[in-house]
């Protein structure tokens, strides 16, 4: 029974001082239409910024070093669905997909903000009906440079974030690279983060369960 415990110990702190295997993660990008979904994440794959996109659905592989351990992830860049039948299963099928999501609106569009607020309340529906951890999410208010065409101030959307506990940036695909930085170097935090905390759990899970059968076990043979 020691030799037991001190086995699960040993597992469940190498869960929690990091040394596990590359990260790899699917990272959804999500919003409204014209809201600069594709510039942020061409942006951040590039440091480029290319203004004007057609409706065409992408999804990119990257790999990159995060802290010294190699990161090897894709991310989908998605197009907002007009007909609202589709878009309902088009979403679906995006939100199991993913371990982690950017969720983007144009400060300078109000209804942009709502379609935000909209999916962020689809992906916690979706999260307590499969009964899963809270995912990783960042909300990010693109088009700070157009401060004059501001509709949806930055405590807005600050506290939109809280309210679903994502992470918050405003951020101009147009006029930086590192705010693209940020935000995806966030939400892969996070998704180790919430990988990290998941693996410690199933390693306490795993502790109890052997200690269990160890105690009963020798109730049983006495």
């Amino acid at each position: 029974m020691l030799l037991q415990l001190r086995t699960a110990l040993q597992q469940a702190g190498k869960m929690s001082d990091g040394s596990f295997p590359k990260l790899e993660a699917n990272i959804l990008v999500i919003g409204a239409a014209k809201v600069g979904k594709s510039a942020l994440t061409v942006r951040f794959l590039t440091r480029r910024f290319i203004g004007e996109y057609g409706d065409i659905e992408s999804i990119y592989t990257h790999r990159m070093m995060m802290a010294g351990r190699e990161a090897s992830f894709s991310i989908w860049d998605s197009v907002y669905p007009q007909v609202a039948g589709f878009r309902g299963q088009a979403e679906e099928k995006q939100l199991r997909w993913a371990d982690g999501f950017v969720v983007v609106y144009s400060i300078c569009d109000r209804a942009s903000f709502q379609v935000a607020r909209q999916q962020l309340q689809r992906i916690q529906q979706l999260t307590r009906k499969n009964g899963a951890r809270r995912v990783p999410v960042i909300v990010v208010g693109n088009k700070r440079d157009l401060q004059h065409r501001r509709a949806i101030s930055s405590e807005e959307g600050r506290l939109l974030a809280l309210s679903a506990g994502a992470g918050f940036f405003e951020v101009s695909a147009a006029e930086t690279y590192h705010g693209a930085l940020a935000v995806f170097h966030e939400l892969l935090d996070l998704v180790r983060d919430s990988r990290r905390a998941t693996r410690k759990t199933a390693g306490l899970r795993g502790l109890v369960r052997s200690l269990s059968a160890a105690v009963f076990g020798k109730r049983r043979t006495e």
